[in-house]
């Protein structure tokens, strides 16, 4: 049996560019499935994303999705894209094994927590604080810059990824401390500052976007501090979970993560097109 893909719409192009198509999953002809490919908003032309793959109940454990995926490779090398990206659900573990025995690696995973209604204490002599103005800029700065390289360690071209923390920091911190729903904050222990927490309480859960302890007082539990004041203040903003997104191969974060109850909720995967 031949399982091959089938166009359902003509390719479509966006003001922006953006190339995206869906089609139909065959197997000698006979509809088993659907796929929806397209490239990427952010990072531009060159890079595609396989938004939905699903093979029907009855066609599954055949092989389908497995050649459906390779399939989708062509189409995207034929868009001239030389990497492409997918995105797995926490729970998929069939899927997840099978992107990964077709070569894509983790670039990032999301991660949830379900707050309890308490909202945890610091350790004694540890208080967070909004962070100044004259903090706020060389954070920024440096926030912008270490976003870029975590990209660029992951096969991101260096202008691509530079490209993307700008806009990124741009969209969601448009005025600056001031922006609505946005908590930035300083995590202080005796008096000194510690670390950093930049937490977003819009929607239906809080998310952390960024925490980073100071290099010079790691490993004296200010990490995990610093996510303690996350969960206090989505409590406080009338959130029930928190949600981040952790880089692969960050084991000491996942680490923390996981012993403060976060579990995964996607795997974002990629895979470089020869």
């Amino acid at each position: 049996m031949t399982t091959t893909l089938r166009p359902t719409e003509p390719l479509q192009r966006d003001a922006d560019g953006v190339l995206s198509r869906h089609f139909q999953v065959c197997v000698n002809s006979r509809p088993v499935g659907a796929i929806h490919l397209a490239t990427h908003p952010l990072f531009g032309p060159t890079v595609a994303r396989i938004l939905d793959l699903r093979v029907e109940e009855p066609d599954r454990r055949r092989g389908r999705g497995t050649v459906a995926a390779l399939a989708a490779e062509e189409v995207a090398r034929g868009w001239g894209c030389r990497r492409i990206e997918i995105t797995v659900p926490g729970d998929a573990e069939a899927a997840l094994r099978l992107v990964t025995a077709l070569g894509y690696v983790h670039r990032n995973r999301g991660m949830e927590k379900r707050l309890p209604a308490t909202p945890p204490e610091l350790p004694a002599g540890s208080r967070g604080r909004p962070m100044t103005e004259a903090e706020f800029g060389p954070w920024l700065e440096y926030g912008k810059a270490h976003y870029a390289q975590s990209w660029i360690d992951r096969g991101v071209p260096e202008e691509q990824a530079r490209a993307r923390s700008e806009s990124d920091h741009a969209k969601l911190l448009p005025q600056g401390l001031a922006t609505e729903n946005m908590l930035i904050s300083v995590l202080e222990h005796e008096g000194v500052a510690v670390g950093t927490l930049w937490l977003s309480v819009s929607g239906d859960r809080a998310f952390v976007f960024d925490v980073e302890a100071d290099a010079r007082f790691r490993g004296r539990g200010h990490g995990r501090s610093l996510m303690l004041l996350a969960e206090a203040q989505a409590l406080a903003a009338g959130k029930q979970a928190v949600g981040l997104n952790v880089f692969a191969g960050n084991t000491p974060a996942e680490r923390l993560y996981e012993s403060l109850g976060y579990r995964p909720v996607s795997h974002a995967m990629y895979k470089n097109l020869l």
